[in-house]
């Protein structure tokens, strides 16, 4: 079987390298019982390669079950992959098979694997390294001879560093990789694909099929699909249902995507989040700042140049009072008046007195800045203390995510 046959027996729809190398990764995985780790962006389409998989092994005639980790609370996901026994905890008023036991001698497919608790990542790992569990309230070893492939939408590694996810379960789950391309790296396929789900939605609803004019085309090819397939196949749906007109043109696109016209970043975004994935928003925002205050740097040294050559009228100074005391305090008030007239010389000390006084506002700043700091780091204290170093408790009470909290503890050197 070819990858083109893969792809029409699991209604894959495109012709992207890196698309085509993952679905034949999981053809040459598949007859193994190797454990597979699927990777990429959420609505990828990272659930047909499980079933890909599945299929085309021995396995192919055993059970199947797709469990999604992240929809599943967290007092009951040991319940529902392992069992438990009657009267194990409140509300188990008879004994449960879990999947582990149900699907014996099949394959079981974790989708976002990385939001298992810690506990029960203990377990999936005893499963994968000797095929044992025990249920919930019992103390009876039970045996499984399950397939486990697991899926994510983010960065396994990184959540290893922050203590997240177990390192020892990361590289038991990623025997071997498969990463799913995002669309904007499929730009190609875009139009392919935005053709066949308009096609099956005329059918749904019996209307006549989309036509995309070639300026549309272009803008879907140059957006950055944030939601992926899925966010393409709601957008499709949308137009199908809601346009009377089937000839969609460029305006009918940017109503459905409101933020298209500001698809191109600036690369300075996309490249902090290359080079260092692990900073947050603000951080982002900071060093946006930092480079913006570099910017007017260098603008004021052209400012002063000009001042310097005569070629900035002398109604400036009073037309622009809070830029020349930007200017001066930059300058240190020696490049403007290295060569004054003797007339000037009586102003030297309102240079002097504007000089004082922004040093004065720097000064406030920078107490402000540091006692802010202080009042972060008391509030991330008092937070631990509350919930006595629950740190994920800790995160939701001051409305930060826990990787977040965790950077800040080793900023500050808290000791939780």
């Amino acid at each position: 079987m070819d990858i083109q046959s893969i792809k029409q027996r699991f209604g894959i729809i495109g012709h992207a390298p890196a698309l085509d190398r993952a679905i034949d990764v999981a053809m040459q995985v598949a007859p193994t019982d190797i454990s597979v780790l699927i990777s990429g962006e959420s609505g990828v389409g990272k659930e047909a390669f499980p079933k890909i998989i599945h299929q085309l092994s021995p396995r192919k005639h055993g059970p199947f079950i797709a469990v999604n980790c992240g929809a599943i609370p967290e007092g009951t996901i040991d319940s529902e992959l392992f069992g438990h026994e009657k009267g194990s905890f409140t509300g188990a008023h008879e004994a449960r098979r879990g999947y582990f036991e149900v699907v014996n001698n099949g394959t079981i497919f974790l989708d976002e694997v990385a939001e298992l608790p810690l506990l029960t990542q203990v377990r999936l790992l005893r499963v994968l390294e000797s095929g044992e569990f025990i249920k919930v309230g019992s103390s009876k070893v039970l045996k499984t001879n399950v397939r486990v492939v697991a899926a994510t939408n983010i960065n396994l590694l990184e959540a290893t560093a922050t203590g997240k996810f177990r390192e020892d379960l990361y590289y038991r789950l990623n025997t071997v990789p498969i990463y799913v391309p995002s669309l904007r790296d499929r730009q190609n396929d875009i139009t392919m694909l935005f053709r066949k789900f308009s096609a099956d939605f005329a059918e749904r609803y019996r209307m006549p099929p989309l036509q995309l004019t070639a300026e549309a085309e272009t803008i879907l090819m140059n957006y950055r699909w944030p939601g992926n397939i899925r966010q393409l196949k709601n957008m499709a749906e949308q137009i199908s249902v809601i346009e009377s007109n089937r000839i969609i043109s460029p305006d009918v696109i940017h109503k459905y995507l409101p933020s298209s016209k500001e698809s191109n970043l600036p690369v300075l975004v996309s490249d902090i989040r290359k080079n260092e994935p692990d900073m947050s928003e603000r951080d982002i925002l900071y060093r946006l700042l930092f480079d913006m205050r570099k910017d007017m740097t260098d603008l004021k040294k052209i400012v002063l140049e000009l001042i310097q050559n005569g070629q900035v009228s002398g109604s400036f100074h009073e037309e622009n009072p809070h830029l020349m005391k930007s200017l001066y305090k930059d300058a240190g008030n020696h490049s403007l008046i290295k060569n004054h007239d003797p007339e000037e010389e009586s102003t030297t000390d309102d240079h002097h007195q504007i000089i004082d006084s922004y040093e004065e506002d720097t000064t406030d700043y920078i107490e402000e800045s540091l006692s802010i700091q202080k009042k972060e780091k008391d509030l991330i204290i008092r937070a631990l203390q509350k919930y006595n170093g629950r740190r994920k408790k800790a995160a939701e009470e001051l409305g930060i995510s826990e990787r977040t909290l965790y950077r800040k503890i080793k900023e500050y050197d808290i000791n939780a």
